[in-house]
């Protein structure tokens, strides 16, 4: 019964993870910032620093540190995967109530991390991070950023300052349920507001990069734009792909449909020869589009029915149930 006891009160009250890729000259700076703040807490809490398969010496630093630092986890790749695999594993090994992720290039700061629980203990899900005084070069990081942190607010609805701030804290379920793949750790929120979370934002500080180099530039846009997209997917029709499909798919049928319906009346009704037509043309493939895009969406149907029905998860969330 003792050990029992002392195993639960050894338990970490908040689990802080820090993703790292190449950053050796930050990490001793940033992990004795977190101590620094999260000490006189008084709360239990934990460290997890994930190495994203770095090749400067990262790993080397941080198994010098583990040893001699009680509330360091260190989780190493065997190769590169991107920060949103970083995050997910972090999430995965996370053992606190409350969870917090932050960059490890020093540009967050530990200090903000008390303020950020205090509103996350308000009541909210998820209280994420905004770089009002953001300290990153105009054209190359803070144009594209804001340009992007508008239109995802107006499509997704999700509307943030700041969507690529990587310092949240997010409560233990919500951390827990969140599949990022590809680069989606940008879009946390609209993977939160799908879930059900309560989502508000908080003004940190940030600091300008002092060691090392940005991982990202403008050319992240496309591929961002790509994320968006799929998140509109997600958020509309993740349940029910055979209505995105099979109305689009409807839509384009019935074009070529009627294209080809009028094509036939110029034939038969007024002898002219439509052959060598490129309408005829459009109409075919319009038809044969509308087709492949129905057939689409039913075999989509029975991917989603698949997955729900044998991975045992659920097209619901639940808050808290009252008998």
């Amino acid at each position: 019964m003792n050990s029992k006891l002392h195993t639960k009160e050894t338990i970490p009250e908040i689990s802080v993870i820090l993703p790292v890729y190449n950053e050796a000259p930050n990490i001793e700076i940033q992990i004795a910032g977190l101590l620094e703040a999260l000490r006189p807490m008084g709360r239990r809490f934990e460290i997890i620093v994930v190495d994203d398969g770095s090749t400067d010496g990262s790993q080397e630093i941080l198994k010098t540190l583990q040893p001699r630092t009680p509330e360091l986890r260190v989780v190493i790749f065997r190769r590169n995967f991107g920060q949103s695999a970083a995050m997910t594993a972090g999430f995965d090994y996370s053992k606190g109530d409350i969870v917090v992720s932050m960059d490890g290039d020093l540009q967050n700061d530990p200090k903000d991390i008390p303020g950020l629980i205090s509103r996350l203990e308000e009541g909210y899900d998820i209280v994420s991070g905004w770089r009002r005084d953001r300290k990153d070069p105009f054209i190359s990081r803070r144009l594209p950023s804001i340009l992007a942190n508008r239109l995802i607010g107006y499509m997704t609805g999700v509307r943030l300052h700041d969507y690529g701030c990587s310092l949240k804290a997010y409560r233990r379920d919500v951390a827990k349920n969140l599949l990022l793949y590809g680069d989606l750790h940008r879009f946390i929120p609209v993977l939160a507001d799908l879930y059900g979370a309560k989502i508000t934002e908080m003004v940190v500080t940030h600091h300008p990069r002092k060691y090392g180099k940005s991982k990202y530039g403008i050319g992240r846009t496309y591929r961002v734009i790509l994320d968006l997209m799929l998140m509109l997917f997600f958020q509309k029709f993740a349940t029910r792909p055979l209505q995105f499909f099979g109305l689009n798919g409807g839509l384009i049928f019935s074009a070529g449909f009627l294209i080809e319906l009028y094509l036939t009346w110029v034939k038969l009704w007024q002898g002219k020869d439509i052959g060598n037509r490129p309408l005829l043309l459009l109409g075919m493939l319009l038809i044969i589009s509308g087709i492949v895009l129905g057939g689409i969406g039913l075999v989509a149907e029975l991917v989603v029915r698949t997955y729900y029905e044998s991975s045992g998860k659920h097209i619901y969330t639940v808050r808290e149930v009252l008998e």
